[in-house]
């Protein structure tokens, strides 16, 4: 897959643009519904004999337009291009979002954008909103087109009466939902980050901890205790995952910490990439009396965790 980081003005001399069907939107997750665009865009492409694209924005809308806050995501931007690589896209045009682009009426995004990527289609979602105001959606498009180009509003999909979306996984998220998020996103929830230096409490109790420090901005859950697989170096390993502020050692600091406990041979992580894919909640962070009873839960937690996994198939 090709990627190309575009801004506007466009300048794409230097690229070897083809002519293309785009699937079109933010998708932040790449969940089940941003997929069925995708898939749709794909099959489009293929009757009409050209490759499929992909046209996501960088940063989102929201860090330019709002005011500043910090933005969490399910995909940064480089785990969102791994995401499109598996779903066999030719090429994905990473549009950085700024205020030229902002300031694009609906006509001029086509006339200035679209078809300067010699656009062929372009596929939505059904609540795709483009240009100035967010003042285009996918009907619009679809007459700004004016056959030049195919247009296709791909339907929401429905979990339950609800439609799936990256506002509703976050939500999930946030409330320690992971067996529904597992669903939603086709695929377990995860980030990536480089095992850092703690205060070696873990193991201190016999639970040794490979400390965790976000290369990105991901979207974090709920604190509490988690069954995860974590890769690292072409290795992967089951374990416990802490997300939360320790209250049982806490005493100043309120920064939320990510540990995690493999069950596997003591190695050296330091310094070290590592991936952490969620497959379940299993409990919500607390603070216990003594650190004697802190290590009988991990020990239980441990337990509960051999067990889910033994019943998934995941591990034995």
């Amino acid at each position: 897959m090709e990627v190309y980081h575009l801004s506007y003005p466009l300048s794409i001399n230097e690229y070897r643009v083809e002519p293309s069907v785009i699937a079109i939107g933010y998708f932040d997750g790449v969940h089940i519904g941003h997929q069925r665009v995708i898939q749709t865009a794909g099959k489009l492409a293929e009757r009409l004999g050209v490759s499929c694209a992909v046209m996501t924005f960088h940063p989102h809308p929201k860090e330019v337009l709002g005011p500043k806050v910090s933005t969490r995501y399910l995909s940064p931007i480089d785990e969102k291009i791994n995401l499109l690589r598996k779903l066999k896209v030719n090429q994905t045009y990473v549009m950085k979002f700024d205020q030229n682009l902002a300031q694009l009426s609906p006509e001029e995004f086509v006339e200035n954008v679209c078809l300067p990527l010699q656009v062929k289609g372009m596929v939505t979602g059904f609540n795709f909103r483009f240009g100035k105001n967010q003042s285009g959606d996918a009907d619009r498009l679809r007459m700004l087109s004016q056959n030049r180009f195919e247009t296709v509003k791909v339907p929401a999909v429905l979990k339950g009466t609800n439609h799936v979306s990256s506002t509703w996984i976050r939500q999930l998220l946030s409330e320690g939902e992971i067996d529904l998020v597992t669903e939603l996103l086709g695929r377990f929830y995860r980030f990536q980050g480089i095992v850092e230096h703690g205060d070696h409490r873990g193991r201190l109790i016999g639970f040794p901890t490979a400390n965790l420090a976000l290369t990105s901005p991901y979207w974090l859950p709920k604190y509490g205790v988690y069954i995860v697989r974590a890769s690292f170096e072409g290795l992967s390993a089951y374990g416990l995952m802490n997300i939360g502020v320790r209250p049982t050692f806490r005493q100043t600091s309120a920064q939320a910490k990510i540990e995690v406990h493999l069950f596997h041979p003591d190695i050296d992580l330091y310094g070290k990439k590592m991936s952490v894919e969620i497959l379940h909640f299993l409990r919500p962070e607390q603070k216990f009396s003594s650190v004697e009873a802190l290590i009988d839960q991990i020990q239980h937690d441990k337990s509960q965790a051999e067990k889910w996994l033994s019943a998934a198939h995941l591990f034995t």
